[in-house]
């Protein structure tokens, strides 16, 4: 098992490199030429900037009970084809049951946005969200453990 994670501007980036060391499994980081990253324990893959470049390296890495932490859908789609856990940076797990919704729910805010409408953005973060995404990235690695 690794814990891969999309590093692009991810809040959860250390949350996810501790609990990675304290089960043993092998963390990776992949960001863009925009992003450094220098965490202990975590190997760092930076990609050329370019339009999902990451995501890309992502998908070519991931491998069957890895885990991706990422906020992106199609990516999370990308890595459940390959029989892959993701999980975002709140705790949520993207499932076969609930990826559909979440990018015909992504279509339809950029056919708003396309229209000129606004979509609000996400509220400002708040520790709890720490608190569940490691709770939940815990139970996922617990979970695939005993798989």
């Amino acid at each position: 098992m690794k814990i891969i994670i999309d590093a692009d501007g991810c809040p959860v980036t250390s949350i996810a490199s501790e609990e990675a060391k304290s089960c043993g499994a092998e963390c990776i980081a992949v960001c863009d030429t925009a992003h450094e990253f220098h965490l202990d324990g975590v190997s760092v893959i930076t990609v050329s900037k370019g339009a999902d470049s990451a995501d890309y390296k992502i998908a070519n890495l991931v491998g069957n009970s890895d885990i991706v932490v990422t906020q992106d859908y199609g990516l999370a789609t990308m890595c459940l084809a390959r029989n892959a856990h993701a999980i975002n940076q709140n705790g949520m797990r993207y499932t076969t049951e609930n990826i559909d919704g979440l990018l015909f729910s992504r279509h339809v805010a950029k056919k708003v946005r396309n229209a000129g409408g606004r979509i609000k953005g996400p509220a400002k973060r708040k520790p709890t969200q720490n608190d569940d995404f490691r709770r939940e990235l815990r139970r996922l690695i617990d979970e695939i453990r005993s798989e």
